[in-house]
């Protein structure tokens, strides 16, 4: 088993990484809005919105393939400081030069630099001692996220579209986000050897903790990419960015309760049932008359959609040594990255006829449902419920 030097729990404090991972998240909830609707201002076709998606999440999916061994010999610190500085040079670039072929080029490059952000912070969280601090402090890092998230998709009102100014707002709380970890030298993960995770030992990870992973990538891609742009078709910008922000703030909403039910609750089943309100999100969206029921709907769907990757997170970490999280983190991020490369280019093609983006999640949420009842069954036959100790462990 191949070693590389990496982390150990000691001494690990998450206000590094959660104050970044604020900024960070603010940032990119303003850019990922941004970046479908400012297209055409620019002289670009709303075709590349879907290919934008799509080239980012394979530069996630490439960078989730490198991300432990650049994290094993910075350390988290310094590595964190290195992919926030790649992201605020691909946005500058990308304010500066209107080109397709080059904003290409720099969402796939971002999307290699994000992968590593969230390798780092997440591995980061993971390492505490015991399953339960896991959970809340995935949640924390869930709620952080999705929080910064929903409150950037109100640059959208306040800085518009037009011209470099809302991308040059974009790299400046980027650059913030390095400041935390480059202030504060001390709370990081200390050395240790850190094993990776070989093929054959792949399987050994719960199925369903990659069908989760997969499937929010395919769900949440699809959402940042291409649910602005459908919702463009019936509101103003202004009010895009508003309903953008709902959906997010119900990703952000339902993380303590997440993490409560991550303790409590078989995984698969608890993933089933967030797919299940997700069918319920979308029928109220289609039904709404009014814009509470609307707004209601989005809620829920952000809530279904963000819930699944945390759980499925924990479900792949549970059995795992302390020496193997940040291989796992990095396995899970992968299997989200597969989910979040193809979910834009089919939304995509779909979204030309009425509904379409609302059917493609209705049958990713379907699909998943029904794979997650019988993983239950199963697990309940096999006497792995995976449901974690229900002691009280402080952060």
């Amino acid at each position: 088993m191949q070693q590389n030097p990496v982390i150990r729990a000691e001494g690990n404090s998450p206000l590094v990484p959660v104050i970044s991972l604020s900024l960070f998240a603010i940032a990119s909830g303003f850019l990922m809005s941004l970046i479908p609707l400012a297209l055409v201002e620019r002289g670009m076709s709303l075709d590349l919105a879907s290919w934008l998606a799509s080239v980012f999440y394979a530069g996630l999916l490439g960078g989730a393939l490198i991300s432990a061994k650049i994290v094993g010999r910075l350390g988290h610190r310094n590595a964190l400081v290195l992919f926030l500085l790649v992201i605020v040079a691909t946005v500058s670039a990308m304010a500066v030069f209107s080109q397709p072929s080059l904003w290409l080029s720099a969402r796939f490059v971002a999307g290699v630099a994000v992968a590593g952000v969230f390798v780092v912070i997440e591995s980061w969280l993971l390492m505490a001692d015991t399953e339960k601090a896991r959970a809340k402090r995935l949640g924390l890092y869930m709620a952080s996220l999705y929080g910064g998230s929903a409150l950037g998709q109100l640059g959208i009102g306040l800085f518009g579209t037009s011209g470099v100014l809302p991308m040059m707002v974009v790299a400046v709380l980027m650059f913030a986000a390095i400041l935390p970890p480059l202030v504060v030298r001390k709370g990081q993960p200390k050395a240790m050897a850190h094993s990776s995770i070989k093929l054959g030992e792949m399987k050994n990870l719960p199925s369903a903790a990659y069908i989760g992973c997969i499937v929010s990538g395919l769900v949440l891609g699809s959402i940042y990419g291409l649910l602005p742009l459908e919702l463009e078709s019936k509101y103003s910008q202004e009010q895009v960015g508003s309903l953008m922000a709902v959906v997010i703030l119900g990703g952000m909403a339902v993380q303590p309760l997440v993490s409560w039910l991550n303790a409590r609750v078989e995984k698969a089943l608890l993933m089933a049932a967030f797919c299940f309100t997700g069918l319920l999100s979308i029928a109220m969206i289609e039904i709404a008359t009014v814009t509470g029921g609307l707004m209601t709907g989005l809620f829920l769907l952000g809530a279904s959609a963000f819930a699944l990757y945390p759980v499925a997170i924990t479900l792949a970490c549970k059995k795992v040594s302390e020496s193997q999280i940040v291989a796992a983190a990095e396995l899970m991020l992968l299997s989200y990255s597969v989910g979040s490369v193809i979910g834009p280019v089919v939304a995509g093609e779909v979204m030309g006829a009425q509904e379409g983006l609302m059917i493609y999640f209705a049958v990713c949420f379907t699909a998943t449902l029904i794979f997650m009842l019988i993983s239950t069954k199963r697990n309940r036959r096999s006497g792995a419920g995976g449901v974690e100790d229900t002691a009280t462990v402080d952060i």
